[in-house]
């Protein structure tokens, strides 16, 4: 028994080194992550969706932005997206609700420069529209209600602050108090007024509708001329 159990020993190979198969084990290649599975550590995934979301509505404009497609260039299951938001509506509106966050915060600073009533009108009104053209996706979903939830806490508060926002500025150059949840008649038509003036020229702007107007006018004009022209001839003091 004792020679057979030395035979059987001598016929086994031998074991590699330890350092021999760390080496061997570090020289194979990572095995490629599947693009629906989800990091382990991903930190914020609430936001990190977002993110990806409003890269997609940029890049691919709002046809092109599904939940896949936001899970995808986030990198995560293509579950996650509904997991936090319920449905592609309510990404869209969360989104919405940033764009709006962000566009109240460039009125406030815009609004911040002016010393009279005028310039700050002025100034608002070109960070309305310098806004739009650095985010036409964000902006073109803000305005597209159908799409959106504005009974969602997050968006509606956020759209009630823009519009609140706009309210103030036209009392501001009426000087007068305008509470935006009790307008008179002429207070609502002062409001829908300068709002119709620079969304609408806003639009125009960003379908390219307006090159054929610059075309017209003296050579060296610009839109910024025609635009402080255009706000100059409807922002009178009342």
């Amino acid at each position: 028994m004792a020679r057979l159990s030395k035979e059987n020993k001598a016929a086994r190979p031998a074991r590699a080194p330890r350092r021999q198969i760390a080496r061997a084990a570090a020289d194979r290649p990572a095995p490629r992550r599947r693009a629906n599975d989800t990091p382990y550590h991903h930190g914020d995934l609430h936001e990190a969706l977002l993110k990806a979301a409003e890269r997609v509505l940029e890049r691919d404009g709002l046809a092109g932005l599904t939940l896949r497609a936001v899970a995808r260039e986030a990198g995560v299951s293509h579950a996650a997206p509904t997991h936090h938001f319920g449905d592609l509506t309510g990404l869209v509106s969360e989104l919405a609700a940033i764009g709006f966050r962000q566009f109240n915060a460039a009125m406030i600073s815009a609004g911040a420069s002016g010393a009279t009533a005028i310039e700050k009108g002025l100034a608002r009104a070109k960070a309305y529209v310098a806004y739009a053209q650095a985010h036409p996706g964000m902006y073109g979903l803000m305005f597209r209600t159908e799409r959106l939830d504005m009974s969602r806490p997050s968006l509606h508060e956020a759209a009630n602050t823009s519009f609140a926002g706009l309210a103030g500025s036209i009392g501001e150059s009426r000087h007068e108090q305008i509470q935006e949840r009790a307008l008179s008649l002429d207070q609502a038509a002062a409001i829908v007024r300068a709002w119709s003036l620079v969304h609408g020229f806003t639009m125009l702007l960003l379908d390219g509708r307006l090159t054929d107007v610059l075309n017209r006018m003296p050579q060296g004009s610009t839109l910024d001329v025609l635009f402080e022209a255009m706000l100059k001839g409807n922002m009178k003091p009342c």
